[in-house]
């Protein structure tokens, strides 16, 4: 009887390319409180929130070919991206927990969320984010989102 070598493959990346990657793998996340909208006053959300943004930019202003259509207010965790989501969702409630009736307010006029950023090269992994860590969404009332990259 002939014997039949089967590759067997830990990823579906190793599967469709017929080889598994050797790099170590690593994992990045990020949080981010996002305000945009037409007339937002950048000053004034800086003002109430007592923390400048780690980013900004006014309806008009140009990044490259593209011209921001709104004005945006974002403030990014500042915990290292190697550090767990949750460090950092944790990190946007300490800072923002006694502010939530202003950002609550703030979305009669205009779109505020969370952005969650999940990287990695592990094709065969997930993430769970403790519940205790989902008080921010619920607080503002907005739904949780993650973006999810494979590279």
């Amino acid at each position: 009887m002939k014997k039949i070598r089967i590759n067997a493959f830990q990823t579906l990346k190793g599967f469709l390319s017929g080889q598994e990657n050797d790099k170590e793998e690593y994992f990045a996340y990020s949080a981010c409180l996002r305000i945009f909208g037409d007339e937002l006053n950048l000053d004034l959300i800086t003002k109430e929130l007592g923390v400048y943004p780690t980013y900004s930019h006014k309806k008009g202003d140009k990044k490259g070919k593209t011209i921001h259509k709104q004005n945006a207010w974002m403030y990014e965790s500042q915990i290292d991206e190697n550090v767990h989501m949750d460090k950092h969702i944790n990190d946007l409630w300490i800072k923002f927990q006694n502010k939530i009736e202003f950002l609550k307010g703030l979305k009669e006029k205009h779109q505020v969320d969370i952005f969650l950023g999940y990287r990695s090269n592990c094709d065969h992994a997930g993430i769970e984010i403790a519940n205790e860590n989902l008080k921010i969404f619920n607080a503002l009332e907005i739904p949780f989102g993650l973006s999810i990259i494979v590279c």
